[in-house]
């Protein structure tokens, strides 16, 4: 079968399991490992398709829930699809509806057949199944699909962790069958499994064996340590076909980006960089930068001396300090449009490490000048 999207290796680096790929997609064709900005109500929060494009995003984030509840699926269908609906020729990805169902839904009931939720808006009572999240993601009409799974809490125990493993990949086989429109819209599987290598294997398998396009590694940076995420991954890549794209779900911390990479992760996403940006966090060649505090309100460079983003060319730390403080958008815009840019830049780098087979190496380097070698570094 002819998948919409496929995935081109070029080459893996000669000391770790990173890859330097290519992502087909009906709307263009995006080196990997890459980050992709989250645009959950189809727009990255405070930011144009111009500037996304600007700042070199390939593939962007939608969310199937928030757009199922408002506007509504049919709305974004009568309007061409959402591509057409936010002015954005390039690749996006819906997620399937489930992690917001099982994170913003304290009444919620699972079965075998569905969700059973209350819309966190109004309270209404919903239903969601594997078969309705891909008919709300057919009609949204994206590149990437994503299976409808359970996204178990963290920490959970091992029998809870089966028998939602378990189901996931039943109900990715009923994911894979709704699909109507497999020509333009490729579906990827999760593989959830918590902790337990146990689980991850039986996961990847099942999957694998369902032949999807793409495969994602859904359930870590859950509240788990980085050690055991790192463990994960490293144990759950290798069980994945090489010549299919590796998405690694909610990750976009500078360090888990690098050490993802590493482990053969070719795809990340996060509203880390854009959220943290709105408290007026920044990040930076020398790790993280808090604008509000008051040592900034005399300093007139930039965010980043090292940064050749617009902002940094143009606007100094005193100034963008001034209108956070003041709760002015432009300042939400300024922190944001560089955080983006900073992780877009970094996985250009990361893509020329591996090139030059120096990934550990950009990795050390890296790691210094950010602080997280430091004794006590801090993370976001």
């Amino acid at each position: 079968m002819n998948h919409a999207v496929t995935y081109e290796l070029i080459k893996t680096e000669k000391h770790t399991g990173a890859r330097l790929g290519r992502l087909h997609t009906p709307h263009g064709t995006f080196d990997t490992p890459m980050f992709m900005p989250v645009g959950t109500q189809a727009t990255v929060k405070t930011m144009s398709p111009r500037e996304l494009k600007e700042m070199g995003a390939g593939v962007i984030l939608s969310n199937t829930y928030h757009l199922w509840l408002r506007p509504g699926e049919e709305i974004v269908r009568e309007a061409g699809g959402l591509h057409q609906f936010m002015n954005w020729d390039q690749g996006i990805l819906t997620d399937s509806g489930g992690f917001q169902v099982f994170s913003l839904s304290k009444l919620r009931d699972i079965s075998e057949e569905g969700v059973h939720f209350r819309n966190h808006l109004n309270g209404e009572k919903l239903f969601l199944t594997p078969e309705k999240s891909i008919a709300i993601q057919n009609a949204l009409g994206s590149d990437i699909m994503m299976a409808f799974d359970e996204c178990p809490p963290y920490p959970c125990s091992f029998d809870y962790m089966k028998t939602s493993t378990e189901r996931t990949s039943r109900w990715a086989e009923r994911c894979l069958a709704a699909n109507i429109n497999p020509e333009m819209q490729s579906l990827f599987g999760i593989v959830q499994g918590g902790g337990f290598k146990e689980l991850r294997e039986q996961s990847a398998r099942d999957l694998t064996s369902l032949d999807f396009p793409g495969y994602a590694i859904g359930g870590l940076s859950v509240g788990e340590p980085k050690e055991t995420m790192n463990e994960m991954l490293a144990f759950t890549t290798p069980l994945l076909p090489s010549d299919k794209p590796r998405y690694l779900m909610g990750v976009g911390s500078p360090d888990s980006l690098i050490d993802g990479t590493i482990r053969g992760i070719d795809m990340f996403d996060c509203v880390l960089p854009t959220r943290i940006a709105r408290n007026g966090t920044c990040m930076t060649s020398h790790g993280r930068l808090v604008i509000r505090n008051a040592k900034y309100a005399h300093d007139f460079g930039p965010l980043d001396d090292q940064c050749d983003c617009t902002v940094c060319k143009n606007y100094s730390r005193a100034y963008i300090r001034h209108l956070v403080k003041a709760n002015e958008t432009f300042g939400f815009r300024l922190t944001t449009y560089h955080n983006l840019y900073f992780l877009i830049k970094l996985m250009k780098r990361v893509r020329s490490a591996i090139m030059d087979d120096r990934l550990l190496d950009f990795r050390e380097e890296f790691f210094e000048s950010y602080g997280f070698n430091q004794p006590n570094a801090k993370n976001f």
